[in-house]
Formats: C-alpha cells, sequence, structure tokens
C-alpha cells in the first residue's frame, strides 16, 4: 500500500476520477501492476470504482477515485507509519519495522 505506484494511483485520483490505462500511460506504471495495486488498494477501501465509461470503441472502462481526504507519514517507535484518513471519516494505520540504511555521514 505504500509503495511507489499506490502512491502514485492515489494521487492521480484525489482530484478526478482515472482509468488504470491513463494512470499507466501518464506515471509510467505496467498495466498488470496498475491493475494489481488498483485491486489491493480497493480491498484497503482507499480506492473505489466511481463510474463504468463507455470508450469511442465502444469499450467499457472503470474510473477510480481515491478515497482519501488526509495522509500522514511518521516515524514512531522505530517504525516507519503512514495513517489514512478516508473520507468517509474512517482512518487506517500502515506500517512496518524500518529498515537499515547505510548512511555517509559527515564528520
Amino acid at each position: 500500500m505504500t509503495d511507489e505506484y499506490s502512491a502514485k494511483i492515489l494521487v492521480a485520483t484525489f482530484r478526478r476520477p482515472r482509468s488504470a490505462i491513463d494512470m499507466s500511460r501518464e506515471y509510467g506504471i505496467p498495466i498488470a501492476a496498475c491493475y494489481r495495486r488498483i485491486h489491493a488498494l480497493e480491498q484497503a477501501s482507499l480506492l473505489r470504482c466511481v463510474e463504468r465509461a463507455l470508450t469511442q470503441k465502444g469499450k467499457r472502462i472503470s474510473l477510480y477515485s481515491s478515497q482519501l481526504k488526509n495522509a500522514y507519514i511518521f516515524f514512531e517507535g522505530g517504525r516507519l507509519r503512514v495513517r489514512f484518513q478516508l473520507a468517509s471519516g474512517i482512518t487506517k494505520d500502515f506500517g512496518g519495522d524500518w529498515k537499515a540504511v547505510d548512511v555517509d555521514v559527515p564528520e
């Protein structure tokens, strides 16, 4: 949920509904990965299909909309956490163990 592709999808669908194909093309997300993230975000109630539009070729496509109102990132007790506040008022927390990062600190 907190990977780069998921973040791009949530940002892309914040202001207006978007199709998977549009997001894949605009944000460089492989289409299969885009659909996997959309499914996972729907399961977490962070994304919702709001419309089934008809293309010029007569094909139906789903348009998705972010359900986020606010998002917070914080470091707590050695863990990086993400808190999502949904438009419905529900709050969802995600996070995991902070992994060690090699950083060259100037002396």
